[in-house]
């Protein structure tokens, strides 16, 4: 398992290097630039800030100065928080969008993993038709849609709970994001499990502990719920991605300030830096997330660990 889990490692590697080149010269190529203003600065003025941050070089040059920042741990500072460097900026942004995520994560888990087995040991019912409406349902609105509607209808005509994040003491701020975050989750979670449930229930093993006396509830908790895992295993790293990007547009619409809302502004006000730095974090992020996924597929299933 050790070289398996350094091979992905080393096999990241040029995955990371791709998408911080690709992620470099597409901010480069966005029109503007981050000193851009409403007001014009003189000529002079405009030379000088972009010789201190060395933005007159070469492209090349350019690009092969921040990668050697970036072997050394530095992302640079940011060229709109002038005090701030871009790993304090991503140091303070992304405890609130783990928080957030990890709350939605765990809400799908529970609630997708209970209604896709619920279908599953219902199947062809009217129960089984009205578990997969709605994750259908989830699937096919995406959830810049979803958000404001939540907060029409719960926030601002049922006033049950707050609809921004800002002046919102306690828990009750958390809700609306994080049930957004994980509607989409709970769908896809629900659909998976149906699936790989009908699937292990129909196996000769289960049939056996049926005829054996055994209850419903205890083959499913204890012979169907482990193997029926295994493809939501394998969506949690995506999944998990998924959720963490997935906050960029929720954060913005809730005004939570976390890594989401760095992102945006940054890339608004074309903070190279910023943006380049962000991405590369998130990218750094899913190549973890899927590892470790793969590990626990391994611990879950002995015949991965076998090949």
């Amino acid at each position: 398992m050790l070289r398996y889990t350094l091979l992905r490692l080393l096999g990241a590697i040029p995955t990371l290097l791709l998408v911080i080149v690709l992620a470099f010269l597409m901010v480069h190529a966005a029109p503007g630039g981050p000193f851009d203003s409403e007001r014009a600065l003189p000529p002079e003025v405009a030379e000088d800030i972009e010789k201190h941050y060395r933005l007159d070089e070469p492209l090349p040059q350019q690009l092969l100065r921040y990668m050697s920042g970036l072997l050394q741990g530095d992302l640079g500072p940011s060229y709109r928080y002038r005090d701030y460097t871009v790993s304090e900026l991503i140091a303070s942004g992304f405890p609130l969008s783990l928080q957030i995520g990890a709350l939605a994560m765990g809400l799908a888990l529970i609630v997708g993993v209970g209604a896709g087995t619920l279908a599953a040991q219902r199947k062809n019912t009217l129960v089984d038709r009205i578990v997969m409406g709605f994750a259908m349902t989830g699937i096919s609105i995406p959830v810049f849609v979803v958000a404001p509607v939540l907060v029409l209808l719960v926030a601002v005509k049922l006033h049950w709970l707050p609809a921004g994040w800002s002046g919102s003491p306690g828990f009750a701020k958390y809700v609306l994001p994080v049930i957004t975050l994980a509607l989409p989750q709970i769908a896809y979670i629900a659909r998976l499990t149906r699936a790989s449930m009908i699937d292990v229930l129909s196996r000769d093993y289960i049939r056996t502990a049926y005829a054996q006396g055994l209850g419903t509830k205890a083959i499913i908790r204890v012979h169907a719920l482990k193997p029926a895992m295994l493809p939501v295993l394998s969506y949690m790293g995506p999944a998990v991605a998924a959720v963490l990007t997935g906050s960029v547009v929720i954060e913005e619409v809730f005004g939570i300030p976390g890594l989401g809302q760095f992102f945006v502004r940054g890339a608004l006000n074309r903070d190279y830096t910023l943006v380049l730095g962000i991405v590369i974090f998130y990218a750094t992020l899913i190549v973890l997330l899927n590892l470790i996924v793969d590990i626990l597929y391994g611990v879950i299933d002995p015949r991965v660990r076998q090949r």
